[in-house]
């Protein structure tokens, strides 16, 4: 169970806010250069919407003061002014519908263009980041930023964004309106007006705090839930189901109440600014009258009329800023995460040695463009035959300052070798193969590979010239034999099932109904563990390494199936160096040296024989008088 603190929150999970809300909008932009020609057009439309909008307002004072007020007190009124007005008002409206219409559709295409460019971007970058990014980050707080801070964006380019500029526009013309209207009612509605936008701001700073609150906890919420869905079975032998429903009850809670919090606040916009628009409509209304009874001015019944619907329209792009900001602060605070992931910086790769195809020609090596069965690693115009010679010299390694796991480790497996490592837990022996392939990099010493040091090897050829066998099987979702070929993607359909018999598979696979066309999920349970197993040493042969690692390969795994498991390491073992990780000793036995380890330092090295004859660690381990853990 991941630990909590008082406050129900995991530890280590950030409760990030936006650090620079403007550094973030001008990189958010960036990703809008592209559509330069159609947010140009969809500018236009927005303007041509919004003066639609003031237009018809304006309207309303020709209709009253030429069309309607000469017709009063006569017999027979002529309603030609009316006849010739009326259409061209419908025509307006009709224009701003349809350009309504188009940029809003518009900004929906490139919005998900947009989102399918970062999505691309951070699934792209995610494979670069090195495996300490995802110890120090939870699988749910990442997939968050691929889901609600996606959605969070969607929501900003394709409804917050036309919307913020098409308030400003209307907000900005109506202002203009106004004044050519009235300028003394203007002064009034403008005073009405900054009380009105002092609430706007006060509301909306507090909402844009929690909208970010918001986000930091969902992830948290995300995170735990996949967490528990992952360990439904450890928390069901354990009886635990109360006390993870009451840490997720934490969780949900702070999330209900920072949402409760920002929405609640989001919410009372509307309600707030009608309220303030009826008190501004009256206050208007009467001085309005009143100016226009004492003759002072020049405001007559249309102008009036025309400054009130004005002045109305005026709330609407003043509460849709309100509203849009707290879209825009939540979609930043999502955007500013996703933007630090795609910042995580990427796993350094400063090795220039290349890993090649390779034959033998009089006793010369050549390099050559079809597959064989011998690999060579190419610097410059040399080449080194690979023979799978592994050398550890010194190694030093530590995760964090705070505590070294490794100190002095000097093991060397020449080509062909046996090596197995035992030890009680964190004594480090999983920490050695990951430094092997460069998981991690060590701190001091060096660590080499058929005379090279793997840190001048580019990390992706030293991985492909390495095989790994752990004890959780990773199958991903497709066929059984797109699973085995995961190893060698050229891989023939004959070199797929030749893997697959090498690692005693293809028998158990025949049997299935489908055969090596069996569709599988990652999470399938139509295989037992031990047939897992079985496809992972099948991809394994078929990437055909000359080196391999078997990190407790067969710990989770009945005896019998284990023979079976065995039965195919062994012929895979055949003609490579191995490095074995095995909790049982009896696996074992048959190494060419064993390593013990404790607390970071080789303690005993040597063969079985040797090791049970010094009556030492090993001979305890073995013989059952100390726990191997």
């Amino acid at each position: 169970m991941p630990p909590f603190n008082s406050k129900g929150n995991r530890l280590g999970v950030k409760n990030d806010k936006p650090k620079s809300l403007k550094k973030t909008t001008l990189r958010l932009f960036k990703y809008l250069a592209p559509y330069k020609v159609k947010l140009i057009v969809v500018l236009f439309c927005i303007l041509l919407a919004s003066s639609t909008t003031i237009a018809s307002s304006v309207f309303l004072r020709f209709i009253i003061d030429n069309g309607i007020t000469p017709l009063i007190g006569v017999e027979n009124p002529s309603f030609d002014y009316f006849f010739r007005t009326v259409p061209l008002f419908a025509g307006i409206l009709l224009i701003g519908v349809f350009a309504m219409y188009y940029y809003s559709k518009q900004m929906v295409i490139i919005s998900q263009k947009i989102l399918k460019t970062l999505r691309n971007e951070m699934f792209i970058h995610m494979q670069s980041l090195p495996l300490t990014y995802f110890d120090t980050n939870g699988h749910g707080n990442i997939m968050s930023r691929y889901t609600s801070d996606i959605d969070a964006m969607v929501n900003l380019l394709a409804q917050s964004l036309p919307q913020l500029l098409l308030g400003l526009l209307q907000f900005v013309g109506i202002l203009i309106a106004m004044l050519i209207t009235s300028w003394r009612l203007s002064i009034i509605a403008f005073i009405l007006l900054a009380g009105t936008l002092f609430v706007v701001k006060i509301v909306g700073q507090a909402s844009g705090k929690y909208f970010s609150k918001q986000q930091a906890s969902l992830g948290s919420v995300n995170g735990y839930i996949e967490e528990m869905v992952a360990g439904q079975k450890e928390i069901k032998i354990y009886n635990q189901q109360d006390n993870v429903n009451l840490n997720f009850d934490e969780l949900n809670k702070e999330l209900c109440s920072n949402s409760t919090k920002a929405n609640s606040l989001a919410n009372i916009f509307m309600p707030l600014m009608t309220g303030l628009s009826y008190i501004q409509y009256v206050i208007l209304a009467i001085v309005g009258g009143l100016l226009g009874i004492s003759g002072y001015s020049s405001i007559t019944l249309g102008v009036l009329v025309s400054f009130l619907q004005l002045s109305r329209n005026l709330s609407q792009p003043v509460a849709s800023l309100g509203q849009q900001i707290n879209s825009l602060m939540l979609a930043l605070a999502g955007a500013e995460r996703i933007f630090d992931l795609l910042d995580e910086k990427s796993e350094e790769d400063e090795g220039y040695i290349e890993l090649v195809n390779a034959k033998v020609e009089k006793n010369h090596v050549v390099e050559c463009n079809e597959s064989t069965c011998h690999w060579a690693f190419k610097d410059g115009d040399k080449l080194t035959l690979l023979n799978g010679e592994v050398e550890l010299k010194d190694v030093d390694f530590s995760y964090n300052k705070e505590k070294q796991i490794l100190k002095k480790i000097n093991v060397v497996a020449k080509a062909g070798e046996n090596i197995a490592f035992v030890g009680s837990t964190g004594a480090g022996k999983t920490t050695i193969t990951n430094l092997i392939n460069r998981f991690y990099d060590i701190d001091s010493g060096a660590i080499y590979y058929d005379g090279i040091n793997i840190c001048d090897i580019k990390k992706s050829d030293l991985r492909r010239a390495l095989g790994f066998v752990l004890q959780d099987t990773s199958l991903f979702s497709g066929t059984i034999k797109e699973n085995i070929r995961y190893g060698n993607l050229k891989a023939s359909d004959e070199e797929v099932i030749n893997a697959a018999k090498l690692a005693n598979a293809h028998h158990f696979i025949t049997l299935l109904e489908e055969g090596y066309d069996t569709y599988l999920d990652g999470e399938d349970n139509l295989l037992s563990v031990g047939q897992r197993q079985l496809l992972a040493i099948a991809r394994c042969a078929i990437a055909n390494p000359p080196v391999m690692i078997l990190d407790e390969a067969t710990s989770s795994i009945d005896t019998r199936t284990e023979k079976i498991v065995q039965e195919g390491m062994n012929k895979l073992m055949q003609g490579r160096t191995v490095f074995v990780i095995a909790h049982r000793l009896s696996t074992i036995r048959n190494s060419d040296i064993i390593v013990v380890l404790e607390n970071g330092e080789i303690v005993e090295m040597g063969n079985h024989n040797q090791l049970l004859a010094n009556k030492s660690r090993y001979y305890n381990l073995y013989t059952g008088l100390t726990k191997l853990d």
